[in-house]
C-alpha cells in the first residue's frame, strides 16, 4: 500500500472517530439537558417560613442553624436541580443540623462523588459528620462513605441503597423511603440490604412517594402520594434529626 492510500485511510478513520465522538457528546448533552427543575415558588415559601441562614459556599448551599456541631452533606437525586432539596434542608437545619447541599455537574452526583471532601476539610468546628442523598445521590453518598469511614459517622439514604459494602464498618445507616414510591427499584433495594450493617434503621413513610423528598413536581413512573411533599419532608427531617442528634448525645 502506497503512502497516499495510507494517508487517505488514516484521514477517513480520523473523520469517522471525530463524528462518533461528536454524536456521543451530543447524546450526552441532550440526556443531561432534560432534568427536573426545582419548584421556585415552594422554595421561596420554605425560605421565608424557615428563617435559616443560607449561603453559597464553594458551589454548595449551606443551611446554618447557628452553633451546630453536627452536619449533613446531602447529594441531590439524579437529573434533579439541586435547589429542589432546599425545603428539606431547611426543615433539617431547623432541628439544629448544619446542612450542605452541593451542586453536582450535569445534575448527576456520579460526576463528583468526592464533593464532601471540600466541606469536611473547611468546617473544623463540626464534630459529627453525616452524609446522605436521594436516589442516585444516596448511592453516591454511600460510595463516598465506604471509602471515608474515618470521617463519616452516619449515612442517610432516601429512596436509595448502597452498592458499596459497608456492612462491616462502624458507619450508622438510616434508610427512608415512601410506601408509594414507584421509581426506586425494590428488588435492587432488597438485594443491596446485605451491604448495610445488620442494625441499620429502616423507615417506610406511609403515603410518601419518590419525588416527595424534594420540590420538583411529579416524577415519571412514580406513585401518587397520599401525603403532601411538605409532610413527607417534615417527617423525614424529624427522623434524620433523631437519628443524628440522639446518637451524638449518647457519645
Amino acid at each position: 500500500m502506497n503512502t497516499i492510500k495510507k494517508m487517505k485511510i488514516g484521514k477517513k478513520i480520523t473523520i469517522s472517530f471525530a463524528l462518533f465522538l461528536l454524536i456521543i457528546i451530543c447524546a450526552f448533552l441532550l440526556y443531561t439537558s432534560d432534568y427536573y427543575h426545582a419548584d421556585d415558588i415552594a422554595i421561596q415559601k420554605a425560605r421565608i417560613d424557615g428563617d435559616i441562614d443560607i449561603s453559597n459556599i464553594n458551589g454548595a448551599l449551606v443551611f446554618d442553624p447557628g452553633n451546630a456541631d453536627t452536619a449533613l452533606i446531602f447529594y441531590p437525586g439524579g437529573k434533579v436541580e439541586y435547589t429542589a432539596y432546599e425545603p428539606l434542608m431547611i426543615e433539617i437545619a431547623q432541628k439544629g443540623i448544619l446542612c450542605i447541599l452541593p451542586k453536582m455537574p450535569f445534575n448527576l452526583a456520579v460526576f463528583d462523588i468526592n464533593a464532601a471532601n471540600t466541606y469536611i476539610s473547611q468546617n473544623t468546628k463540626i464534630l459529627h459528620w453525616y452524609i446522605g442523598g436521594h436516589s442516585l445521590g444516596g448511592s453516591m453518598a454511600a460510595s463516598y462513605a465506604s471509602k471515608n469511614s474515618g470521617e463519616i459517622e452516619g449515612l442517610v439514604l432516601l429512596a436509595s441503597y448502597s452498592t458499596a459494602d459497608i456492612s462491616s464498618s462502624n458507619i450508622r445507616v438510616l434508610s427512608i423511603y415512601g410506601s408509594k414510591d414507584g421509581v426506586m427499584n425494590k428488588e435492587s433495594y432488597q438485594k443491596n440490604k446485605s451491604n448495610l450493617p445488620v442494625n441499620f434503621t429502616e423507615i417506610v413513610l406511609q403515603g410518601g412517594n419518590h419525588a416527595g423528598f424534594g420540590c420538583y413536581g411529579p416524577q415519571k413512573g412514580d406513585g401518587n402520594a397520599d401525603i403532601t411533599s411538605k409532610q413527607q419532608q417534615m417527617d423525614t427531617a424529624q427522623a434524620i434529626a433523631e437519628f443524628c442528634l440522639t446518637a451524638n448525645s449518647d457519645r
